[in-house]
């Protein structure tokens, strides 16, 4: 049964750094696609960041990329996404999501992924 639970979310100010997990389990990295998602009040669900399930390729949104950074632990079972320089803007829910994703375009789009964890709200402001 493939399960994923994202936390660490938080208030956090401008410019602050949080660091987000998604705990896997009934499954190993290496079988499937890491997506980070996020949802704003009010607004459609956007892809944030994709770590390929081989690890060698990753994806950002123009959004975030230069600020946020997706890793992960093997041994872990655990994908992290490290954000720095956080803006008002980067406040919402985030959501991790696997999936086989056949295309590297194919990242950014909710519907490539089969399994999605509970969010974990992140809120920027001073």
């Amino acid at each position: 049964d493939v399960q994923l639970q994202a936390s660490g979310g938080g208030l956090v100010q401008p410019r602050g750094s949080l660091r987000l997990s998604c705990a896997t389990s009934g499954f190993t990295l290496d079988e499937y696609d890491i997506g980070w998602f996020r949802q704003a009040p009010g607004k459609g669900r956007e892809g944030v960041s994709c770590i390929s399930s081989s690890g060698g390729t990753t994806y950002y949104a123009d959004s975030v990329e230069g600020r946020f950074t997706i890793s992960s632990d093997n041994a872990e079972n655990t994908v992290y996404l490290q954000m720095n320089g956080l803006k008002p803007e980067d406040t919402a829910v985030y959501y991790c999501a696997a999936g086989r994703v056949s295309a590297v375009y194919d990242y950014p789009k909710s519907s490539a992924y089969d399994s999605w964890g509970q969010g974990t709200l992140v809120t920027v402001s001073s």
